[in-house]
């Protein structure tokens, strides 16, 4: 009776405690060139070391998802919910962030070479000072949920 009682209680922490973790989606490893996840649920979704370019993430949550080494070269990220998302080492040379929160994100070395960034929130991102100053030549508009300039989440001067 014990061992079915233990059996049951592991069950139950199995279901509880784990299954969330392994919901989370995987693309990690993967080429994923021109993919279309716009408009798409990938909280918490792991992108590591996935060629992504040309890819649509447009309004998409992707909130704590993980880009860490990713290709996002062109791709298109507007509308986008990535709060507490980590890109570090991502290249997003070209990459389209209009309108995107980025709050929280982890992006140290992240590459952000000609990208749009019209209305992006880019509030406690952490980004090297070299990459924070070249965004912050082309910084401007306003994002439409959090009502913040892009230039001031920037910490522009």
């Amino acid at each position: 009776m014990l061992s079915r009682f233990l059996a049951f209680t592991c069950s139950l922490l199995v279901t509880f405690y784990c299954l969330p973790a392994f919901g989370a989606l995987d693309y990690g490893k993967q080429t994923l060139i021109g993919a279309d996840f716009s408009d798409t649920d990938l909280k918490g979704a792991t992108f590591y070391l996935t060629n992504l370019q040309d890819a649509n993430f447009a309004g998409s949550d992707l909130q704590g998802a993980s880009f860490f080494d990713a290709k996002l070269q062109d791709a298109n990220l507007s509308n986008a919910n990535m709060k507490d998302v980590t890109m570090d080492s991502a290249i997003l040379n070209g990459a389209n962030l209009t309108n995107s929160i980025l709050e929280g994100a982890f992006a140290y070395n992240a590459q952000f070479e000609n990208v749009i960034i019209d209305g992006a929130d880019f509030t406690d991102v952490l980004i090297a000072k070299d990459v924070q100053n070249k965004l912050c030549i082309t910084a401007k508009g306003k994002n439409t949920i959090t009502n913040r300039m892009t230039s001031e989440t920037l910490d522009c001067d």
